[in-house]
């Protein structure tokens, strides 16, 4: 079976009631028309005319942007985004201490960013590298900034919870590559509506605990040190990876449909949502943990 896959998470659960496998789909990541053909995501099938030819209601592409994509596109690209979301995130790591003022306020700045021009990306299925890179440069600036935030509420050294979460996600992130390439996890339509249902649930809950917080110390207490804050995130962490699977379902079955390079900007992309939120949720973890531990 084929499938297709929604790289931003937030379009995959909004989009949670798509069509199934072999049904004709619209043009996928905002091109242009409906494309009035089975199989995955619209991507071309043997027979068919060729990703972007005339035909398409699209601008014709460059000979790079059109020939078919490569794992390593994928893998450079990414490596491209999360060496962005690096670099940005050690600028409010490192000020925080010298001015927190600038630092809080790059930190809120980034996460208001990205998330807006996240979702335009997303749902616009945009594939400019500049706007990608620079959504990257802004969940830097956020993943730095709350970075430090945790840490000094911990009370642990600089650079120590940092450290943990990086392993951990780094440690998820193999776990899950491994389990999807030994076919331990399949990634199936089912999965994937699984997998949206329980992210849209999950979300939903965490509104609702933020618009609670307001007037509730602590809202719903999902957020907070506990035993049932370690359970949230712990869930959450399980949401993460789950969506790192089926980004690996995409990219494995674009390569196998021979879709455009540029593509590879989306996946790149979908899978630097995957990781941040995956980094932020074991963060979240390491931080209770020690909070609890030291009390």
């Amino acid at each position: 079976m084929q499938m297709r896959s929604s790289n931003p998470v937030l379009k995959r659960a909004m989009r949670s009631a798509q069509p199934g496998y072999g049904q004709p789909y619209q043009a996928p990541y905002g091109q242009g028309g409906p494309y009035q053909q089975q199989g995955y995501a619209g991507y071309p099938q043997p027979g068919q005319q060729p990703y972007g030819q005339p035909g398409y209601g699209q601008p014709p592409m460059s000979a790079e942007d059109a020939r078919p994509m490569s794992i390593d596109d994928v893998v450079i690209r990414s490596a491209m985004t999360i060496g962005m979301v690096i670099l940005t995130a050690a600028i409010t790591f490192f000020l925080f201490p010298a001015n927190p003022g600038l630092g809080m306020a790059l930190t809120f700045g980034g996460m208001l960013g990205g998330l807006v021009l996240g979702l335009i990306i997303g749902f616009k299925g945009s594939t400019n590298p500049a706007l990608i890179l620079i959504y990257a440069a802004l969940e830097g600036l956020f993943v730095g900034g709350i970075s430090r935030i945790f840490e000094l509420s911990a009370g642990t050294a600089p650079g120590q919870l940092v450290t943990q979460a990086v392993v951990g996600t780094i440690v998820a992130f193999s776990a899950m590559l491994a389990m999807y390439r030994m076919r331990i996890i399949r990634v199936t339509n089912t999965f994937v509506k699984v997998v949206s249902v329980a992210l849209v649930a999950a979300l939903a809950m965490i509104l609702l605990n933020l618009v609670l917080s307001f007037f509730i110390p602590g809202g719903l207490g999902l957020r907070e040190a506990g035993p049932l804050g370690i359970v949230v995130s712990l869930v959450m962490i399980v949401i993460a990876c789950a969506t790192l699977a089926i980004e690996f379902k995409g990219i494995e079955d674009g390569i196998a449909a021979g879709v455009p390079n540029k593509l590879a900007w989306q996946f790149a992309f979908g899978l630097t949502v995957s990781l941040v939120w995956l980094y932020i949720e074991m963060l979240r973890l390491f931080w209770m943990i020690y909070a609890i531990f030291s009390e």
